[in-house]
């Protein structure tokens, strides 16, 4: 197949690294790609009112296709704001303290719970929620707070933020980028994301355990004394203890009733995002109104406001890069119009199949190259901002060997996030650090071995699954 490159394609390709080189050198990205989408369709156009048009069109578009996503993390912020002001979050863990009774189930009833509440809330949320409470606790077990730290790292931002099954916010970027079905990414990221997680746990778990008993870590290494208690993270004001634990039962129930209904209903993608944001603005507006009473109405405003600061916060330096890479595939002919070769598939496709015809790709060559491309991205400290990229170069990769779109993507998704999420480069690093009161470098450094080989072993994995 003969494939007509245009100048298009090698200024698509040439922004591409300059993106690349711009997030090794921990620099913002979002001018070179408003820089690139003005280039693209002036070049496309040759119209200079078009082209400027086309920045503001790229913009819309991606906000377009990422508006759900946004949305439904916003409510979730929301509604886990209402469950820290009120207290539920303590009832809601406390019948796991009587599980932490040693480092190891410290480490592990921490982490998996993490895990499961960064299923449904998100991490960044899910900190606040779970380390207030149990934090104290762990210490008392004789975990120390570094190791706290680690395990809801790890957990929340590592594997349940790399797969992220139920909000499905990274494989939309992904899938979008990629050019195929958001449930396509899914089912390929589910052995990955359970090799990524077994061996990456348990190896800093060993080296954990290892400082422990040489005596490099203790429970006093870098513990806040001024911690406040648990009976102080409680608010009795707002809730009886006979409603909070009335809530701290409905909520986990509501979101249980969810996951049997996107599998019962087949749900995915964007229906399934929808039925995860209505039930947390249900939530949200029962709590609120029950705990603030007469200031319900206000409070609840209050809390959504807050939720979706923190949304656009996030997603911000997301959109121009999403918007750029947009252009690789169907959204090049929304945004500007249909100014490419007749023949032509999308951009990524073209530069896909004519790599293919002039270098000789193999799978082995593809997972390494995704890896890499992703753990780059990831050096932004944002891990969302550029996986768009490893969803486009995952296309490209896979017209050239022929086959393994969804598991490249997958891969890609899963080293962008580990590195970028916050277990390596701070972003949601720095919370997690702060709320465990330890050196937010100490804990990058702590994590680097472990998130290392961890990628390593998922890298060699994906290769037999491509």
């Amino acid at each position: 197949m003969i494939v007509e490159l245009t100048a298009l394609h090698w200024i698509y390709v040439t922004f591409i690294i300059l993106i690349i080189g711009f997030m090794v050198m921990r620099r913002d990205t979002s001018i070179v790609c408003i820089v690139g989408i003005f280039l693209i369709a002036i070049t496309a156009t040759g119209s200079l009112s078009h082209s400027i048009s086309s920045i503001f069109n790229s913009f819309s578009y991606a906000i377009t296709e990422l508006l759900s996503t946004i949305l439904v993390i916003s409510i979730i912020v929301a509604m886990s704001n209402t469950l820290t002001v009120t207290g539920i979050n303590d009832v809601m863990i406390s019948p796991f303290r009587k599980l932490i009774r040693n480092p190891t189930l410290a480490y592990w009833t921490i982490g998996i719970l993490m895990m499961v509440i960064s299923w449904f809330f998100w991490p960044s949320p899910a900190v606040a929620l779970l380390g207030a409470v149990l934090l104290p606790v762990a210490i008392r077990a004789g975990l120390p707070a570094l190791g706290v730290a680690m395990a809801m790292n790890l957990f929340g931002h590592g594997i349940a933020l790399s797969g992220d099954f139920v909000i499905q916010a990274a494989p939309k970027l992904t899938s979008d980028a990629a050019g195929i079905p958001i449930q396509d990414v899914i089912d390929a990221s589910i052995p990955l994301v359970i090799i990524m997680g077994l061996v990456t746990t348990v190896a800093a778990f060993y080296f954990l355990r290892r400082d422990m008993k040489r005596g490099v870590l203790t429970t006093t290494t870098s513990v806040n004394t001024d911690y406040p208690s648990e009976e102080a993270t409680n608010q009795p004001t707002l809730l009886s203890l006979g409603q909070k634990r009335f809530f701290a039962f409905l909520v986990p129930l509501l979101f249980a009733a969810d996951v049997a209904a996107m599998s019962v209903l087949d749900l995915a993608g964007g229906d399934a995002t929808a039925l995860i944001g209505g039930t947390s603005i249900f939530i949200l507006l029962l709590i609120s109104l029950t705990g603030h009473k007469n200031k319900g109405f206000e409070k609840t405003t209050q809390y959504l406001i807050e939720g979706f600061q923190f949304g656009f916060k996030v997603f911000g330096p997301v959109i121009p890069i999403a918007a750029f890479f947009y252009l690789g595939d169907a959204g090049f002919g929304k945004i500007i119009g249909d100014y490419l070769p007749k023949s032509s598939q999308g951009i990524v496709n073209d530069l896909g199949v004519s790599l293919a015809s002039i270098v000789p790709l193999s799978k082995e060559v593809g997972a390494i190259t995704l890896t890499t491309v992703g753990a780059i991205t990831g050096l932004d400290g944002s891990g969302f901002s550029g996986i768009s990229l490893a969803g486009s170069v995952a296309s490209l990769f896979a017209v050239a060997i022929g086959k393994g779109a969804a598991t490249l993507t997958a891969l890609g998704q899963i080293a962008a996030i580990w590195v970028g999420g916050g277990t390596l480069v701070p972003w949601a690093l720095i919370p997690a650090a702060a709320i465990c009161n330890v050196d937010p470098f100490e804990l990058a450094r702590r994590n680097l071995l472990p998130v290392v080989i961890g990628l390593v072993v998922t890298t060699i994995a994906a290769m037999f699954l491509i």
